[in-house]
């Protein structure tokens, strides 16, 4: 399956804006992702191994947060998962 990399993330994956990756859930995907390209690991999981709070991940158009499986959905090669990290700022007064 195609994941889109963010530009902040792609100098973990050589430059790459989308990389293909071999799984049947989420969490397949990304433990391949992260063994293909271990320096992503820290960015996207905790040390206890949970999705960082700032990482949106989207399959296709869903996010998974919101599928009834998370991060065990079942996926096809079809598909494509798509990783957004949250931007934090503002204006301060």
């Amino acid at each position: 399956m195609k994941i889109h990399i963010p530009t902040p993330l792609r100098t973990y994956t050589g430059g790459l804006e989308t990389v293909s990756i071999a799984g049947t859930t989420v969490d397949g995907v990304f433990q391949q992702l992260t063994v293909t390209y271990p320096d992503l690991k820290q960015h996207l999981f905790t040390p206890e191994g949970k999705l960082r709070s700032f990482v949106n991940v989207y399959l296709n158009d869903d996010d998974i947060r919101y599928l009834e499986g998370k991060q065990e959905t079942a996926v096809t090669d079809a598909d494509e998962l798509t990783i957004i990290p949250s931007i934090a700022g503002g204006l301060s007064s």
